[in-house]
């Protein structure tokens, strides 16, 4: 049995967009051990960093669409980003996460942007959405620096109750 899955690998300045690799295993093992977890459902052990890896994977080939792995021009692998639609979700969302030491550059916005801007363009998607723990406010900044704007209370799936914030369109 054949199955492949084509992701697109996508640029900016100074960032690389490109499909997820067996070898950022060991980056998301320590990304699962640190607190910058906790608004994204708490800390993992190492298989499930595993199986978080393959769902990623998964995704993209049920949905034709997914999160990237995201480097640096130099190559350094700074963080994820990407659009994802969960069973019982009410629309697609639009997610980031950095890894320690990477915050403060600017590359949430970059990477999220281009995310953004391909799920437009490409996949032709309307405005999409955001899910932000009010107790977040790096991510509610990156948020508002995309033109994104609260729009609701989202359910509670854990232990924090989050926003639903909306993006522009494709003309903002």
């Amino acid at each position: 049995m054949t199955f492949a899955v084509t992701i697109p690998t996508l640029t900016t300045d100074r960032l690389t967009l490109r499909p997820p690799r067996e070898s950022d295993l060991e980056t998301l093992v320590a990304f699962g051990q640190s607190e910058r977890t906790r608004f994204i459902g708490g800390k993992r052990e190492r298989f499930e960093a595993w199986r978080g890896l393959l769902a990623i994977i998964g995704h993209w080939a049920l949905r034709g669409y997914g999160y990237w792995s995201v480097d640096t021009r130099e190559g350094e692998f700074v963080g994820r980003v990407g659009v994802s639609l969960h069973d019982g979700w009410p629309e697609p969302e639009l997610g980031w996460h950095l890894f320690d030491g990477f915050e403060g550059r600017g590359y949430a916005t970059e990477a999220a942007k281009a995310a953004r801007d391909h799920a437009y363009r490409v996949w032709g998607m309307g405005p999409v959405i955001s899910f932000i723990a009010h107790e977040n406010p790096r991510s509610i900044a990156v948020a508002e620096r995309l033109g994104a704007r609260f729009e609701r209370e989202g359910e509670p799936d854990g232990p924090h109750p989050y926003g639903i914030w909306r993006h522009p369109g494709v003309a903002a």
